[in-house]
């Protein structure tokens, strides 16, 4: 199987973007380009968690349900979060309505105070495992890596939920950590350009 498919541009793109019509735009403007974003950073490794046994394509639909019912992923906020507004998100038919997950986002949004405290914010603890892009495997072909995998683990000493290094492979993918565009993909150029121009986090 090619590793691209072709956008209605004629230009080559991840052949994941065929999955779904709504892939394409997502990936055009958002997957692998870095953020440093603390309020976004939780959003992506929460829907990852919520993602868990499903498809993307079913949270992506649902994204700006997730937005609304969590603040906009202000963990600060989430942090404050009762069993009532667990009991609130089960009744919630716009969200994934998986208790497990839900109580986890409550959690690692108080795992995220806690870290922030300690670190200075999210985005300067997550980018610490920014891996040398010389070292990893051809894009797209594996579902962890080192840093994935140490990233949990260090996330899972703290006591987050749902973050296992698959999930957080795929957090870090999207999140521009990495640049997982295949090579023949139009828009990897753009990513890399935009990471050589991130200023990475130190605090």
């Amino acid at each position: 199987m090619s590793a691209t498919i072709l956008g209605q541009d004629g230009r080559s793109r991840c052949h994941w973007c065929g999955a779904a019509p709504e892939f394409f735009g997502y990936h055009d403007t958002e997957w692998g380009f870095p953020v440093g974003d603390d309020h976004r950073l939780f959003e992506k490794l929460s829907l990852e968690g919520f993602q868990s046994g499903l498809s993307w394509r079913t949270i992506l639909a649902k994204r700006e349900n997730f937005r609304a019912a969590f603040h906009g992923f202000d963990f600060d906020r989430v942090a404050r979060f009762t069993e009532r507004d667990v009991e609130r998100l089960l009744k919630d038919a716009g969200i994934v309505r998986h208790r497990g997950k839900i109580e986890a986002v409550v959690n690692n949004a108080r795992r995220a105070q806690e870290l922030v405290e300690r670190e200075g914010s999210l985005a300067a603890f997550i980018w610490r495992y920014e891996p040398d892009m010389a070292a990893l495997a051809k894009p797209q072909t594996a579902s962890t890596s080192a840093q994935s995998i140490a990233l949990s683990k260090e996330l899972k000493k703290r006591s987050w939920k749902f973050v296992g290094p698959t999930t957080v492979y795929a957090f870090m993918q999207a999140m521009g950590v990495i640049n997982d565009h295949v090579e023949d993909c139009v828009i990897r150029a753009e990513v890399e350009r935009a990471r050589e121009g991130f200023r990475r986090p130190v605090r």
